[in-house]
């Protein structure tokens, strides 16, 4: 991957970690959230979409060339924020606090401005840790959404 597309890509990732984690403002604060705990909302999908476009992020990043290990810091950091955002109500106010998002464009910066001698991909790894990643966002949406149907079979809804 050439400087240029390596540059192209960053941006672009910036910018989706910034609609999904800081896009919106509170009036009258310094506060912001994004569009992943709004996903968060819908109970089980919206895990799936915040997971999906969180890990583009980290797909992208592999692109570049950024090691295992912070691949792996990445996907604890989506992880943490699904775990955190499946809590109805207050899980999603968390989300909003969390976001992992900024933080893994903050450790794609961190790699991009000391830059390390150009390596390979590990497309296995990759795919170990993304499908690790699917499995864990099933369940966790799985048993968000018995705990909702089990609170609402408890009030006879």
């Amino acid at each position: 991957m050439t400087h240029n597309s390596k540059t192209s890509t960053l941006r672009r990732l910036r910018r989706l970690s910034h609609l999904l984690d800081n896009a919106i403002p509170i009036p009258g604060t310094s506060w912001r959230f994004g569009l992943d705990p709004v996903l968060g909302l819908l109970p089980g999908a919206g895990d799936f979409l915040g997971t999906a476009f969180s890990a583009y992020i980290v797909l992208e990043a592999a692109r570049i060339g950024i090691p295992r290990s912070l691949l792996g810091q990445m996907v604890i950091n989506i992880l943490l924020d699904t775990v955190i955002g499946s809590v109805p109500i207050v899980g999603d106010i968390a989300d909003a606090t969390w976001k992992a998002n900024a933080k893994n464009i903050e450790l794609l910066e961190t790699y991009w401005d000391s830059p390390q001698p150009e390596k390979q991909t590990d497309w296995f790894f990759l795919v170990c840790l993304l499908l690790g990643l699917l499995i864990a966002v099933t369940i966790i949406a799985t048993l968000s959404l018995l705990v909702i149907k089990g609170f609402l079979a408890v009030i006879n809804f």
